[in-house]
């Protein structure tokens, strides 16, 4: 069986591609699930693409002013996580119109039947989705155009965009195969680490949002060392001490989702947490790992608000940005047009 059988990338180079939307109040889910690893991946020799998602913000209304400050806040957040952007590509999607291009092409290859299963859309759109706007129904599609019009081969994600990517490959085949050609790669999911899926302080059995009506369920980028300290203090917990083995922490959300904070923070597994406080309570627990949060996320939010002072100087980052995204991103799209037999002659 040769390479080509094997991997189907193989002839494809290594590419990284990820984007967050510019939502605004950016927590702790945001940076362990996404910046920091997208930080990580910089040291693993392979190209990486960091994307500010702005195409995806206005599929519901957004305020324009507020837009503009929410996208400069969030790659505040990626280079005050880590994010290098000569070592990294970052830029804001609306300021490369190939993902506007690719993601109409796309629309149609993809099926009808393909985004009837998405389930992020009737999670969004609720009971009112014939009120949705077409782009929250159809944005699956750019989601697969943001990611193939750079090839890239691996996409770091959390457990509930998989399907999304999971989607784009059958894009990619079904193009591939309609087209008869290996033009566009079969991008894999990345999914690892202990907190790809932060929980709520509140209640473990929800994910940590910016859109939960209770402040003390998450930790933002912006909160100060005492406010940090003081919601892990009032997590919700239960009266037991800490298991000495993960099989412990079975039916104990609450206490699972601190475990795998700790860890994610300290660069630890789980169950080397356990082995360290396996036997204490929270009395003792929660207040290291509040030490613990301090210590990483307030320089992270100490740099955010530097760079949030200069807004012109994080224009000019995500400006170059675009310009080298865009490098990469238009001939991809002018093969794509020529392989689908657009007339170009100019």
């Amino acid at each position: 069986m040769t390479e080509t059988q094997t991997n189907p990338n193989a002839n494809f180079k290594r590419r990284i591609f990820s984007g967050i939307q510019p939502s605004g109040n950016l927590t702790l889910g945001n940076y362990l699930g996404a910046l920091k690893r997208f930080a990580e991946k910089q040291n693993e020799g392979i190209e990486t693409i960091f994307c500010i998602v702005d195409l995806h913000a206005v599929t519901v209304w957004q305020e324009p002013e507020a837009l503009k400050r929410q996208t400069r806040e969030l790659a505040a957040g990626y280079l005050a996580s880590g994010i290098d952007p000569e070592r990294s590509i970052l830029f804001n999607q609306s300021q490369v119109s190939a993902h506007a291009e690719m993601g109409w092409l796309l629309n149609c290859v993809a099926r009808l039947g393909w985004m009837n299963r998405m389930t992020q859309f009737k999670d969004k759109a609720g009971k009112n989705a014939e009120k949705a706007s077409l782009g929250l129904y159809a944005y699956p599609a750019l989601m697969a155009a943001d990611i193939l019009v750079y090839h890239a081969t691996e996409v770091p994600v959390g457990e509930d965009q998989k399907q999304h990517v999971e989607l784009t490959r059958d894009i990619a085949a079904k193009f591939n195969h309609d087209y008869k050609t290996e033009f566009f790669p079969a991008p894999a999911p990345v999914i690892e680490g202990a907190a790809t899926r932060v929980m709520s302080l509140r209640d473990g059995s929800k994910k940590m949002s910016k859109s939960d009506p209770s402040d003390a369920s998450r930790i933002n980028l912006t909160d100060t060392a005492d406010q940090i300290a003081k919601k892990i203090r009032k997590a919700v917990t239960d009266p037991e001490p800490l298991p000495e083995t993960l099989d412990g922490l079975e039916g104990r959300a609450e206490a699972k989702n601190l475990v795998n904070i700790y860890a994610a923070l300290s660069g630890k597994t789980p169950a080397e947490v356990l082995g360290e406080y396996g036997g204490a309570g929270f009395g003792t627990f929660k207040p290291a790992l509040a030490d613990l949060a301090v210590s990483v996320m307030e320089p992270i939010t100490t740099e955010m608000n530097r760079l949030m002072q200069d807004p012109a100087e994080i224009d000019r980052i995500l400006g170059r940005g675009a310009e080298r995204a865009e490098a990469i991103a238009r001939p991809i799209l002018d093969r794509t047009l020529d392989i689908m037999g657009m007339v170009r002659s100019r």
